[in-house]
């Protein structure tokens, strides 16, 4: 499971629990550093099971990591899942900004303002708690790099290679990822299936019932050996 923006994993907690034991999920968190897509990449490339089959699961920032690594065929990966991402930059009119990220205030009472915008009717207290805890854990520097990082990235043709079953899951009242965004990789992978969900673009943490049984779903119909009864 590779988290979102904060890098931390840690709001991956609601949905591993829903998800049971019958599903070894294994997080990935990146390291406190001002790092590219390409390193981070690296990274999650690393931390790839070597032994067993596995499915690969990309969460809001790290959908480009996942596609790219999915893309590179691994042995054992069974399937693309996709949570509130995008294959480029979501919002193509903040590309020419981006140099404003670098005095753009990413921590404190600004970044909990900006959080509890973007879970609009779905906030609540636990819940911006939750985020502001993960977030607290990466320095300005580290935040910033992943936002100039969205603003110019494009995984297009590496979407284009990815030869095995995507799943999707769209939130429908993001704010931060359009339904463009959906519609881009419906475009370029056909076959992929698109499950739409009542939530903000934190999905997996607000829907956490529903998501986590598309994923059983998911798992369940790819796996040789079903995990579920």
């Amino acid at each position: 499971m590779l988290p979102g923006m904060d890098g931390t994993g840690d709001l991956f907690a609601p949905v591993i629990a829903r998800l049971g034991e019958a599903v070894n999920c294994v997080v990935v968190r990146y390291p406190d550093k001002p790092l590219d897509y390409e390193a981070l990449i690296a990274h999650a490339r690393s931390a790839l099971p070597a032994s067993g089959d596995f499915f690969l699961l990309g969460e809001s920032f790290s959908g480009p990591i996942a596609i790219a690594l999915a893309a590179e065929a691994p042995a054992r990966m069974q399937g693309l899942i996709l949570s509130a991402t995008f294959v480029r930059n979501p919002l193509p009119w903040t590309g020419p900004l981006a140099r404003l990220v670098e005095v753009l205030p990413v921590s404190g009472a600004p970044a909990a303002l900006m959080t509890s915008l973007i879970l609009g009717k779905f906030s609540t207290g636990q819940l911006r708690a939750q985020i502001a805890a993960s977030l607290a854990q990466m320095s300005p520097s580290t935040i910033r790099s992943r936002l100039r990082a969205i603003a110019s990235v494009d995984a297009s043709d590496k979407l284009a290679a990815v030869g095995m079953p995507i799943l999707y899951l769209r939130a429908e009242h993001d704010l931060l990822v359009p339904p463009s965004a959906g519609r881009l990789l419906k475009r370029l992978k056909p076959a992929a299936q698109v499950l739409s969900f009542e939530a903000p673009h934190f999905l997996l943490q607000v829907a956490v019932d529903d998501a986590a049984s598309a994923i059983r779903d998911f798992l369940t119909k790819l796996t040789a050996s079903p995990p579920f009864p």
